[in-house]
């Protein structure tokens, strides 16, 4: 979206950080009435600049949960395999985060899980039908190093 000025960019660092924030605290913090910031959330969403709000949930609340990384290869890197490869993973919610690369793996991806066979459970029924992959290579988190600068910044 052409056009994005500095008002539309508080709007958006806003809703990063709370996406339940009522329209009129919103408005208050960036200086608009609540219907001008209504306009420009709309505008934004229209747009495709925001495409969707979502829950986090904390993982790292469950004192078992493990982050696992993924990262895949896949057979071919043409726009039909990336798109295909990019369609399916958008169909599973374990995967929590996806990301295209450079270097030597073609996708980085993130999942929680409680333990290695729940992680095995994704890797047969999800990670090893994805289009495409020709292979995965997977990394268990020891702990989360930033984790606890996250909840002390939350406070």
């Amino acid at each position: 979206m052409a056009g994005i000025d500095a008002i539309d960019r508080n709007i958006l660092r806003l809703l990063r950080l709370n996406a339940r924030m009522s329209n009129a605290s919103l408005a208050s913090e960036v200086g608009l009435s609540p219907s001008a910031c209504l306009r420009r959330i709309r505008l934004l969403e229209h747009a495709g600049v925001i495409r969707g709000y979502t829950a986090l949930v904390d993982h790292s609340a469950r004192e078992t949960a493990m982050a696992v990384i993924i990262n895949i290869t896949l057979e071919r890197q043409t726009e039909d395999y990336l798109n295909r490869f990019e369609a399916a993973v958008r169909r599973h919610p374990e995967i929590q985060e996806c990301y295209l690369m450079t270097g030597g793996s073609d996708y980085l991806l993130r999942v929680e899980v409680e333990n290695a066979a729940e992680f095995e459970r994704i890797h047969t029924e999800i990670l090893s039908t994805l289009p495409g992959v020709l292979r995965i290579h997977s990394s268990f988190s020891i702990r989360n190093v930033l984790a606890t600068r996250r909840r002390a910044a939350a406070k």
